[in-house]
């Protein structure tokens, strides 16, 4: 449904700015030409198909974690995904084969288990594991000690087991080229013994080329310098984040103010355990228009000012609020709160909890007029229970 530019659109929604979004598709596509390497859009983090039109003017392929993933890959991005799971079912493994063009086993065990049927129908690789990674967060941290995910050096044997084709490497998280650098240097170490032997490397995602203080340089040189020591090599990078990096918000509205000692909490027609969970996941105060975002010791002695709140999702879940920000002016019930950067992860990692309505999803298109891409009823949240 495409909108009057000029028409306000009921609150909350989702809207995505093509204009942005263009832009982190150019810069990619232009980081990959100079590089020598293949950026793949990361499903986990933004699935939007009715998009996917824009994105095949830039990229050629996509990453899927799942058979729903990798089935909307094969049919709405129209090209064979590279796939990686944990672990792959029987029951769904045929599934697997018939979307993708790579796929990546996460043990050894399962490359054994499944090989017979992958053979001769895609390229084949395992994910392994360098030890080593510089993310801050645990929740995100692929390689901590314990890690179920990918091979040990030690746990490779001296000759590839025929059919390995390639191997899947995952370190980052929002990660700057510096990262990216020591990672390599961590992979040549352990596995450099190998990587003469494949023909692809896949480094995974967590690669935020879109922020502006990247250095794009240093990850071009990175890359260049890689693969002149291993000319065999196709390098992948499945940045999920970067894509859509900035590209757009989502909208609220006050829909009430309450006040217990003095702390002000404005109660919102959305919920953060429902339409921003990583927030809570994290956790990250998220950016808002027209207000300071006070964070630990910022916000000590001035939690009961004037203009200082916390934000409340209108959940019945205690814990569904984050604060403190202090806005330019004090809020009012049916005041817009704005939440910028809310389209990466997060418009996939939504839910109905508490049969919450869950916000449109709006796209804004480079000659300015709103389409709305998806709205939702009470027929999705009951057709989830069915």
């Amino acid at each position: 449904m495409i909108l009057n530019k000029y028409i306000i659109m009921t609150t909350p929604y989702y809207l995505l700015d093509e204009s942005k979004l263009r832009q982190n598709l150019q810069l990619i596509q232009d980081t990959a030409e100079r590089a020598g390497v293949e950026f793949i859009l990361a499903f986990k983090a933004f699935s939007l198909w009715r998009t996917f039109p824009i994105f095949r003017e830039y990229i050629k392929h996509t990453t899927a974690s799942s058979p729903f993933e990798a089935c909307l890959g094969f049919k709405e991005f129209g090209a064979a995904c590279h796939t990686f799971s944990p672990a792959y079912e029987e029951k769904t493994f045929e599934e697997i084969l018939e979307y993708s063009s790579h796929v990546t086993f996460n043990s050894l065990t399962q490359f054994e288990r499944f090989y017979s049927r992958s053979k001769d129908r895609v390229s084949c690789g395992v994910r392994i594991n360098p030890e080593y990674s510089e993310i801050d967060t645990e929740l995100y941290n692929p390689c901590a000690p314990g890690s179920r995910f990918g091979v040990l050096a030690e746990q490779l044997p001296k000759v590839l087991p025929e059919g390995i084709e390639g191997f899947h490497c995952h370190c980052h998280c929002e990660s700057d080229s510096y990262a990216l650098e020591h990672s390599l240097q961590h992979i040549e170490e352990k596995f450099g013994s190998w990587l003469k032997y494949i023909k692809w490397l896949n480094l995974g995602g967590g690669h935020l080329l879109t922020r502006k203080d990247y250095n794009i340089d240093h990850l071009v040189s990175i890359l260049r310098d890689f693969k002149e020591r291993f000319p065999n090599l196709q390098l992948i990078l499945e940045p999920g984040s970067a894509f859509a990096w900035q590209t757009g918000t989502l909208v609220a509205q006050v829909i009430d103010i309450v006040e217990n000692h003095q702390i002000k909490t404005a109660i919102l027609n959305v919920s953060f355990t429902c339409h921003m969970p990583d927030c809570l996941e994290m956790p990250y105060w998220p950016n808002i228009q027209g207000a300071k975002t006070l964070i630990g010791e910022e916000a000590k002695g001035n939690e009961t000012e004037e203009r200082v709140y916390r934000l409340g999702g209108n959940s019945c879940l205690s814990g569904d609020y984050m604060g403190y920000w202090h806005f330019e002016k004090p809020l009012n019930v049916g005041d817009e709160i704005i939440f910028e950067d809310m389209i990466h992860y997060t418009t996939v990692k939504t839910n109905m909890f508490n049969g919450i309505a869950h916000p449109a999803i709006i796209i804004k298109h480079v000659n300015g007029q709103r389409e709305v891409l998806r709205e939702y009823t009470y027929e999705d949240y009951k057709h989830r229970m069915d």
